[in-house]
């Protein structure tokens, strides 16, 4: 198996794999603002349900170091920071132990205001960073996070060894994405459905229907699940796993760094 073969795809799109970076820098820069309401919209709120399952497949415990790679907006780092509440009396974490790395910082600007309004400004580590080089010692993390950021990464294989890099011996890999819907019919339904309304609903809402364009294409170029599950292995990551959301629409990947 080719490492990377979606580095020349932008969408549907064919790019020089270093002219898509920075075109997935513009998409992001692009929606920061209105990310949250459209995940909302396109998903119908069902995104709340997948991230809460995420979180609790994770099992978050206060002695772990955690690191959610593409979380600008902070919905997962939120939801395992509240997990970690229930573990103090006091209702506070270590204001070191959850840092959010995301390529763009519109992205981070939005996930900080979040957390202001949360009164949880200083409980998170907030930084800027490419997935395929994260600025992270080896060895650093329990745990590491990306939820529905791995596919627009421009190299895919490069950003899971860099995952696998940065954890620690026994830490643990976690990726939600949007995957391949199984049962054929309501796969047919789907297609029709992000096709055709996500875009104008990107148009109406962000007035911008190409970025929601390209993220619609981008979830048809992911790869399938037994094929990301294989990457991984790849990555040296050990019993890894899929766990199917929605009949596919999306889809937990695990494994362990022994």
């Amino acid at each position: 198996m080719s490492l990377n073969p979606e580095s020349t795809q932008f969408g549907e799109r064919a790019v020089n794999p270093d002219e898509k970076t920075g075109l997935v820098h513009g998409v992001f820069e692009n929606v920061a603002k209105k990310y949250d309401i459209m995940n909302d919209l396109m998903s119908g709120g069902i995104h709340r349900l997948w991230k809460d399952k995420f979180v609790r497949m994770i099992r978050p415990r206060p002695t772990m170091q955690y690191l959610d790679v593409a979380g600008g907006t902070g919905d997962i780092a939120f939801r395992i920071h509240k997990k970690l509440q229930q573990f103090s009396s006091s209702k506070t974490v270590s204001k070191a132990n959850i840092t959010i790395c995301d390529l763009t910082e519109n992205m981070v600007r939005v996930g900080r205001n979040r957390a202001i309004d949360k009164g949880l400004l200083h409980d998170f580590n907030w930084t800027t960073g490419n997935a395929e080089t994260l600025p992270f010692e080896d060895n650093s993390f329990d745990v590491y996070t990306i939820a529905f950021g791995l596919r627009n990464v421009t190299r895919i294989d490069t950003a899971l060894k860099e995952a696998y890099r940065v954890l620690r011996p026994g830490g643990r890999f976690f990726c939600l994405e949007f995957s391949h819907v199984r049962n054929p019919a309501l796969a047919k339904a789907y297609d029709a459905y992000s096709r055709i309304a996500i875009p104008q609903i990107g148009e109406i809402v962000a007035n911008d229907r190409d970025s929601y364009q390209y993220l619609i294409e981008s979830i048809r170029k992911f790869p399938t699940q037994k094929n990301l599950e294989n990457r991984l292995k790849q990555a040296d990551f050990q019993r890894c796993s899929h766990y199917n959301l929605s009949a596919g629409i999306a889809c937990i990947h695990t494994g362990i760094k022994l």
